[in-house]
């Protein structure tokens, strides 16, 4: 089993910045992507940004440029830099592990960006 915790999320005004942290404790040795989703009202969740075990990224076209997703192995967290929000970005945020075939999520973190 793999426990993730999200922190960093928070009320901020349009075109500033905030930091997710996801921490995983647990069987974490051979967790392989990690990623960040997000689920705004009334919509589906949708990936924002994943990283692989060796440092390969991808990310969502509504956030390339200005999100950055980041890895510390030795930590077992995951970072989300977020730059340049905007109203859209808000949603609540979930932490996604990858390991053995199995999926595991965090509660999440609400993100809320104002106009």
């Amino acid at each position: 089993q793999v426990q993730l915790v999200e922190s960093g999320g928070g009320l901020v005004q349009a075109g500033g910045s905030l930091r997710l942290s996801c921490v995983a404790s647990g069987s974490t040795f051979s967790i392989k992507r990690m990623g960040w989703y997000r689920q705004a009202p009334g919509k589906e969740r949708e990936l924002v940004a994943s990283i692989s075990s060796d440092g390969d990224t991808n990310y969502v076209d509504s956030v390339k440029g200005r999100f950055t997703i980041s890895r510390d192995n030795a930590k077992n967290t995951v970072y989300l830099q977020m730059n340049s929000l905007k109203p859209e970005d808000t949603a609540v945020y979930y932490c996604n592990a990858g390991r053995e075939g199995m999926h595991y999520w965090g509660k999440g973190t609400l993100v809320t960006v104002s106009s």
